[in-house]
């Protein structure tokens, strides 16, 4: 698919293009480049192999060219593969090499959304690199309300609290900070301009888009650490817990350790031990038991272990 950039994305092809002055924007599949590669006079220096086995995003610049990758994560489901294609420009124009169809969908996007009043080469990159990054914000907040509610529930005790979702959280947005931290690495080398492909006045487009990128990049660095803020809580809770119950458990066994002496003492099979023929033995020992509980009880609530 080739498109010139003009007051909007344009559909065109070869036989216009070489007649027109336009920047233009490209579209091809990976066997569509091994086929036409020549054909693009700006010495790109992508190999075939490095197509199939694109794990990050990144730009380099070349002589004559700046080539580089997209690994754009699944917001979907993290778990998922990337998708990935790769792109090669220079001051004539951008060719994405791409079997995934994400090129083609953003550009069609800009198309159908984008209108320029000075339509540039600079300004498509921008508009691509925002669809790229595009409800990354709100995926964010939504992850922070989801985070603010388990803390809540944590500190309500309430029993359903799973740490769980605040793990896979935590991983989801690990992912989106690799990401950004490569976006922004690809801002920089276009700002750079290290081959003059770009015009000095409209450099501007890529400092915004690294300060966008910087933001979110911020964003998901302190949600990671309130991730961390969470289970900190969560653990602590359970720490809590487990000591209330250890305190149940002491004083429990504190209130009838002197209960088990008595009825160990009592318990020996000795003929001569004189309250035992005593008729108010039985009642005495039962006060004495119930007073210990008491005393025990009372002490124990003064001093807050109950």
């Amino acid at each position: 698919m080739l498109f010139v950039i003009e007051e909007t994305l344009r559909p065109t092809d070869e036989n216009i293009l070489s007649k027109n002055k336009s920047p233009y924007v490209s579209i091809i599949s990976r066997d569509e480049w091994k086929n036409r590669r020549d054909q693009f006079d700006m010495g790109i220096e992508i190999d075939p192999g490095e197509l199939s086995d694109i794990v990050l995003t990144k730009a380099e610049v070349n002589y004559d060219s700046i080539t580089g990758t997209f690994s754009i994560p699944n917001r979907q489901d993290f778990t998922q593969k990337d998708t990935t294609f790769a792109f090669a420009l220079d001051e004539k124009g951008i060719v994405f090499i791409d079997d995934s169809g994400t090129a083609l969908r953003i550009a069609t996007q800009i198309q159908n959304t984008k209108k320029w009043r000075v339509p540039s080469l600079e300004r498509f990159i921008y508009d691509f690199m925002d669809q790229l990054i595009s409800g990354d914000q709100q995926l964010i907040s939504r992850y922070e309300w989801e985070l603010y509610a388990v803390e809540n529930s944590i500190i309500r005790e309430v029993d359903s609290v799973s740490i769980d979702r605040v793990n896979d959280i935590r991983g989801d947005v690990r992912d989106l900070h690799n990401h950004y931290e490569q976006l922004l690495d690809v801002a920089e080398v276009f700002a750079e301009n290290e081959n003059n492909f770009f015009s000095k006045e409209n450099l501007r487009y890529f400092r915004l888009m690294s300060d966008r990128i910087e933001r979110l990049l911020d964003t998901s660095s302190a949600i990671s650490e309130y991730t961390m803020q969470i289970r900190d809580l969560y653990k602590m809770h359970l720490d809590i817990k487990q000591n209330n119950i250890m305190t149940i458990l002491t004083a429990v066994t504190t209130i009838f350790m002197p209960l088990t002496l008595i009825v160990g003492w009592y318990g020996m099979n000795f003929h001569y031990m004189p309250e035992l023929n005593y008729k108010w033995s039985y009642p005495i020992l039962a006060i004495v038991s119930v007073l210990i509980v008491v005393v025990n009880v009372i002490v124990f609530k003064k001093k807050k272990w109950m």
